[in-house]
């Protein structure tokens, strides 16, 4: 069973966001409702819940203002609100689905649907998670990269560059220039790199400045210690130029 609260400054929208979710799920508990933003805050930071139907419009505190003064939010947040503007603050919030009052029951089953699916994400991903966020706090010299079904720790000085292939990427490591392929795109790759280290020295390609041995200036190329040459992009060229 999923515990829930719902924060709204309505009883009234209390009322019937409670009795739909029990009327359309088994598998959500409301354990606690609140009108008043102060108190929610001190009840989610002191117990422990599986998602958060939100209001966003309150009198005291807005409930963006709410999200910010919480110690954790490793919960599914739902934000419910009569106004639509909110959507695209409600992603950078973190929000997994956004409900427009009044709401329709058919949007609060596919809403439930996603706080299973949120509360049911492959144990693999998560851990992948932990380690990367692990990794970046206390062990720079290391990535972790999730690559068919296993998880593979690459130390910075392995990495000579990653190459973009659409929806993949293909890191080329030193030694035997092993490749790995992985299902994320350059963008989500050059995410987990350590800026000091690498740079995205073209739309396709994101290179190790350590393993870089020539800058053909004329030719606009580099050549890296296995002797690929990579394609600078004009656009990135001075920033290339800064960083070395």
């Amino acid at each position: 069973m999923l515990k829930a609260v719902i924060v709204d400054d309505e009883p009234k929208a209390i009322q019937g966001l409670s009795w739909e979710l029990s009327t359309f799920s088994d598998d959500i508990e409301i354990i606690e409702t609140f009108t008043e933003a102060e108190k929610a805050i001190k009840y989610i930071n002191e117990n422990i819940i599986d998602c958060l139907f939100l209001d966003i419009e309150m009198p005291t505190m807005d409930g963006f203002q709410l999200l910010e003064k919480l110690q954790h939010k490793d919960f599914a947040i739902i934000i419910t609100t009569a106004y639509n503007e909110y959507a695209i603050k409600a992603l950078k919030n973190q929000a997994i689905d956004y409900l427009l009052k009044p709401i329709d029951s058919d949007d609060l089953k596919e809403t439930i649907q996603r706080v299973k699916e949120y509360h049911n994400k492959d144990n693999t991903e998560k851990v992948e998670k932990i380690l990367s966020s692990f990794n970046k706090k206390f062990n720079r010299r290391k990535i972790t990269i999730s690559t068919d079904g296993k998880l593979v720790f690459l130390s910075q000085e392995e990495i000579l560059f990653v190459e973009s292939d659409g929806n993949y990427s293909t890191i080329v490591t030193t030694g035997s220039n092993k490749k790995i392929v992985v299902t994320k795109k350059l963008k989500e790759i050059d995410s987990l790199l350590p800026d000091d280290h690498f740079f995205r020295i073209h739309n396709s390609f994101i290179i190790n400045l350590n393993k870089i041995k020539e800058f053909l200036k004329s030719d606009g190329y580099v050549v890296l210690e296995n002797n690929h040459k990579i394609p600078v992009s004009r656009q990135r060229k001075s920033d290339f130029l800064e960083k070395l």
